[in-house]
């Protein structure tokens, strides 16, 4: 399927890794131009280096911290000069959930997943409407339907609630939110984990990855360049249909029914 996205301009945030890196990976090889962003500008140039010579597309590297307010205006204003503007934002930064309950670990997790997805959001508005309109997915995570972690559970309830109330508001200007909850997914962070629970059942690290994949319905937990797929397609005027609804991408959770 053509999404449509021929030089279209993408803010990708998190976007030096992981599923913020093969999501700029599809939206490149679909024809748009990307802008990566994360705090390591050596591993942006890196990132934006590769996915220049691999899709021919313009990429850049934009090191700013989501946190902060002037990192976020800043970093909107170099992608605006360099690409033009911006239609498309994926919000995909976020501080490694360490699971505690401390305040201070609270509320530096909203500060970047949360107020820094909504910094981000607010920065390319005014760009996206002169435009006519544009796309904004915001990347959660499974842990706003399960119990587990307090602090997981909190950030990304409060993504998803803040997804449904930028979708009403920005809708009228042609400006589409989307939230998209993936569970755990292939990534460099996975074999350390897939090792330390080898390690603890004294198994091997390929039937410690089919434990992970237990509670997935296809029986195996999703690459990132799976969950990314879903990610470009919600970016894509073809999925004009779909706003302020949370989609997961998972590989099928089993148990729960959401409807």
């Amino acid at each position: 399927m053509e999404l449509g996205l021929t030089g279209r301009r993408a803010i990708v945030t998190g976007g030096s890794r992981g599923i913020g890196l093969a999501t700029a990976r599809v939206l490149a090889a679909e024809g748009a131009d990307v802008a990566l962003v994360a705090r390591d500008q050596e591993a942006l140039d890196r990132a934006a280096g590769e996915l220049a010579a691999s899709s021919g597309r313009t990429v850049i590297g934009v090191a700013a911290d989501t946190g902060t307010d002037g990192d976020v205006a800043a970093m909107v204003d170099a992608v605006v000069a360099q690409l033009g503007g911006v239609d498309v934002l994926v919000n995909n930064a976020a501080r490694p959930n360490r699971g505690t309950l401390t305040d201070d670990d609270l509320e530096a997790e909203i500060n970047v997943k949360v107020r820094g997805y909504l910094r981000c959001a607010r920065a390319v508005v005014p760009h996206m409407a002169a435009a006519g309109g544009g796309a904004i997915v915001n990347v959660s995570g499974i842990a706003a339907r399960k119990t587990g972690s307090v602090t997981g559970t909190i950030r990304n309830v409060a993504v998803a609630a803040l997804t449904k109330n930028l979708a009403d508001e920005l809708g009228s200007q042609g400006i589409r939110v989307n939230v998209v909850h993936p569970a755990l997914t292939i990534t460099e962070v996975v074999p350390p984990l897939v090792d330390k629970i080898a390690a603890a059942r004294g198994i091997s690290a390929e039937e410690a990855l089919d434990v992970v994949g237990a509670d997935v319905a296809l029986g195996r937990i999703m690459t990132a360049a799976e969950v990314a797929d879903v990610i470009a397609f919600l970016c894509s005027p073809r999925a004009v249909a779909v706003n302020g609804d949370p989609v997961v991408a998972s590989g099928g959770m089993k148990g729960s029914i959401h409807y």
